[in-house]
C-alpha cells in the first residue's frame, strides 16, 4: 500500500464479530474465559484491548514498522523509552527540544542516575565527542521544537550503529506523511499523537513504533508493567483522525509555506524559521529526508522585544493563543513563557528560544484569512 491508502486501511481489518467497517469501541476492562487462560487473546485491558490494538497496528503501518504501542501521552511514551536504561547510562540528546522532554530528562531521570548530554546536532560528527562506554541512547527531535532545526537521521543512524547505540526519533512535527525515521535507520519512532496524528485537539496520547522484535518485547513489558496506556474511546478517536492525516498534512504544508513566505517578507520580522526556506541552515537535509516542510513556523520580531511579542499573540483573532499544535485549527504560542518555560532562560537562549520568538501551528483554514489575521496582529 502507498501512504495515502495506509492511513485508511493499514493494519486494519473489519471487526470479526459483526463485520463493522470502523473498529468498535471495546469499553471493557476484562474478558470472559472458558477455563483459566482460555480466552480469545484478551484478558485485561491494561495489557490488551481490541480498539487499542487496532490503533497500534495502524501506527506500525504508517511508519513502516512492525510493532506499535499506544500510551496515555507523548511523555508517557518517552518515559517508556527511558525505562530501557539503567543508572549510570548516558544519553546524547538534541539540545533544542520540547520543554516537557527536557523536564522529564533533567528533573526525573537525572535523579535516577541517567546522564544527559544536550548538544546541537546540525553536524552529526559532533555526537562522537560525547559518546562514552556508558552511552546507550541517542535522542533526536527533528524538526526541532520550536526552532525547526532539521537533523540528518541517516548520518546519526550510522554513528549509532557503529557504537551499538539505540537511536530514537521524535517524529511529532513531521509525521510519517513527511518523513519515516525507521526507513532512515532509527530504532524507535516516538509521536505525541495529541498533535497531528489525532489532528483535532481532542485527545492526549503518545506512540512508539519499532521494527525489532526483541526491542518491542521490552517496550510491551514496560507498557503493561507501568500501565500508562490510553483508553478505547481515545483509541477510536485517533483511528478516525488517522484516516484524514494525508489530506490534512497536505493543507498544513501548503498553508505553512504561504505564511512562512509572508513573514519572511514582512518589514517588522527579523527572522523566520521554516525548513522550506532556502536560507534555512538545514534546508538541503530537509529536502533529502522530508517529502515537504510542514505547517510549523516560528519567527522573531525586530528588536527582540518581549512585550511586542506578547502584544502580537494577544491581538491574534483567528489564531488561538494556546499550547499544543497539529490540530485543524491554527494556534499561536510564545515558547519562552509557555511550552519552554521549564527550560532555564540561559539554556533556552543558547538554542535561539529568545523572548520575542513566536511559534505558529498553521491549521487548514483558508490561507487568505490566516494571513489577514497575522497582518492585523503584527501591524
Amino acid at each position: 500500500m502507498k501512504f495515502n491508502t495506509k492511513t485508511i486501511h493499514g493494519g486494519q481489518h473489519h471487526d470479526p464479530a459483526y463485520g463493522a467497517v470502523m473498529q468498535p469501541i471495546y469499553q471493557t476492562t476484562t474478558y470472559a474465559q472458558s477455563t483459566p487462560g482460555g480466552h480469545k487473546g484478551y484478558e485485561y485491558s491494561r495489557t490488551h484491548n481490541p480498539t487499542r490494538n487496532a490503533l497500534e497496528n495502524a501506527f506500525a503501518s504508517i511508519e513502516n514498522g512492525k510493532h506499535g504501542l499506544a500510551f496515555g501521552s507523548g511523555l508517557a511514551a518517552i518515559d517508556a523509552v527511558l525505562k530501557l536504561l539503567q543508572p549510570g547510562d548516558e544519553v546524547v540528546s538534541t539540545n533544542d527540544l520540547y520543554g516537557g522532554t527536557y523536564r522529564l530528562f533533567t528533573k526525573i531521570y537525572e535523579n535516577f542516575g541517567i546522564k544527559f548530554h544536550f548538544i546541537g546536532m546540525d553536524n552529526a560528527d559532533k555526537i562522537n565527542d560525547y559518546i562514552t562506554p556508558n552511552t546507550k541512547l541517542i535522542w533526536v527531535e527533528t524538526p526541532t521544537n520550536p526552532m525547526m532545526n532539521v537533523i540528518d537521521i541517516k548520518s546519526i543512524s550510522a554513528i549509532a550503529k557503529a557504537n551499538n547505540l539505540l537511536l530514537a526519533v521524535d517524529n511529532t512535527f513531521a509525521t510519517p506523511y513527511l518523513q519515516q525515521p525507521l526507513e532512515l535507520g532509527a530504532d524507535i519512532v516516538m509521536h505525541s499523537v495529541t498533535k497531528y496524528l489525532s489532528g483535532h485537539s481532542d485527545v492526549v496520547m503518545g506512540a512508539l513504533v519499532v521494527k525489532n522484535d526483541a526491542l518491542a518485547e521490552k517496550l510491551y513489558f514496560i507498557q503493561n508493567a507501568s500501565g500508562a496506556i490510553c483508553g478505547p474511546q481515545d483509541s477510536f478517536l485517533v483511528l478516525r483522525g488517522l484516516k484524514t492525516l494525508h489530506v490534512r498534512m497536505q493543507r498544513h504544508c501548503e498553508n505553512g509555506k504561504a505564511i512562512a513566505e509572508y513573514l519572511n517578507n514582512h518589514p517588522k520580522i527579523e527572522k523566520v524559521y521554516w525548513p522550506g526556506l532556502k536560507d534555512h541552515p538545514n534546508h538541503e537535509v530537509a529536502k533529502a529526508q522530508m517529502n515537504d516542510f510542514g505547517g510549523m513556523v516560528s519567527f522573531v520580531t525586530k528588536g527582540n522585544n518581549f512585550k511586542e511579542a506578547i502584544k502580537i499573540v494577544e491581538n491574534l483573532k483567528l489564531f488561538t493563543l494556546a499550547e499544543s499544535l497539529g490540530g485543524v485549527e491554527s494556534l499561536a504560542g510564545h515558547p519562552a513563557s509557555m511550552t519552554h518555560a521549564s527550560i532555564p532562560k540561559e539554556e533556552r537562549e543558547k538554542t535561539g528560544v529568545v523572548d520575542s520568538l513566536i511559534r505558529l501551528s498553521v491549521g487548514i483554514e483558508d490561507i487568505d484569512d490566516l494571513i489577514s489575521d497575522l497582518q492585523q496582529a503584527i501591524g
